[in-house]
């Protein structure tokens, strides 16, 4: 059985049989990619019988007698990580392979984004969401019950309210169930789009760059090109926020950054800034950016990438609304 296994697999498997203390140094001398394609291959072995660790290991002319059999997990794995890498990097490696962090399962909803936990929790009995709201940081039960329906919602909370004691057996139903469905429904759902991906890069490459990847993608392929332009979220998309949003926005950045970032916009952009401000405010603004003289292109695609940063990091805490892509866009 263990001429069958792969590379990675049995070098994963031969680690299990070193031993924390014997495998240490043997990470400990690997490349930081190696570490973490030979920790995904340890947390997925599984059962390994001890005939297959025999004849690994007679493989490998290593005589270390009778093994018994090996079980990779995740436990093991990140315990060998642990004798030899920082705690930090470990936790990052385990994260990338296990998915959001925790040791108990509500830990691990607390990691999960909280417009991914609505939308699975707006499917469920009000009674379900009530008890997992209430095992969730507060912080984090706000921005989920603020993004389910309305009527759901109030249902949610008037349990919340008359809640008692949750007996232990419904508290491990609720929490078999999380792990059996969506858990393991988020765990294969961790890869993401690769335009999504390309998305994200695009928008932080400067204007001249940006221009010049995406002509010659469009040249090679249109298709993915649009696709592309379509899920990016540029300076000029957030014409798109209404006057509270703008508002918020505002709220949230420095004026000498946003004052750069509207030397080189749009009137219309500028105009929608200016509009959403105090007349004192408006005026101030208007002379900081006049006194400017000119700019660097650079400078400016930079403080507007830094503002367009900050609507996301509002939006994703569900202070302001983003209409993302180019899909919804109307003309007369």
């Amino acid at each position: 059985m263990a001429l069958n296994m792969t590379g990675p697999q049995k070098a994963a498997a031969l680690m299990l049989a070193l031993g924390e203390e014997n495998a240490a140094p043997l990470f400990a001398r690997m490349h930081e990619d190696e570490v973490r394609d030979l920790s995904q291959a340890m947390s997925r072995l599984g059962l390994l019988p001890a005939q297959a660790v025999e004849d690994l290991l007679e493989e490998f002319a290593m005589a270390l007698g009778q093994t018994g059999n090996l079980t990779g997990s995740f436990e093991t794995t990140e315990r060998l990580l642990m004798k030899s890498l920082p705690r930090d990097r470990v936790q990052q490696i385990m994260e990338e392979i296990r998915g959001p962090a925790g040791r108990t399962m509500w830990d691990k909803l607390g990691n999960v984004n909280e417009g991914v936990l609505a939308n699975y929790l707006k499917n469920e009995y009000p009674q379900t969401v009530a008890v997992v709201l209430s095992k969730i940081k507060s912080d984090h039960a706000a921005r989920v019950l603020s993004l389910l329906p309305d009527g759901f919602a109030m249902e949610v909370v008037m349990r919340m309210l008359r809640m008692e004691t949750v007996q232990k057996e419904a508290l491990e139903g609720v929490e078999r169930t999380l792990k059996a469905e969506f858990m393991s429904n988020l765990a294969r759902s961790q890869r993401r789009d690769s335009h999504e991906l390309m998305a994200e890069i695009f928008n932080n490459l400067d204007r001249n760059s940006e221009s010049r990847i995406l002509g010659a993608l469009e040249e090679r392929n249109r298709e993915s090109a649009e696709r592309i332009r379509g899920l990016m979220f540029t300076f000029d998309d957030l014409k798109r926020l209404d006057g509270p949003g703008v508002q918020v926005l505002l709220r949230g950045v420095e004026k000498d950054k946003l004052a750069l970032a509207l030397k080189g916009a749009s009137q219309e952009l500028r105009d929608m800034f200016l509009n959403n401000m105090t007349e004192r405010a408006a005026k101030l603004l208007r002379d900081d950016i006049a006194a400017m003289g000119p700019v660097r292109l650079k400078d400016v695609d930079e403080a507007q990438a830094l503002i367009v940063v900050a609507a996301k990091e509002l939006a994703a805490q569900g202070q302001i609304q983003l209409a993302e892509g180019r899909d919804e866009e109307m003309v007369a």
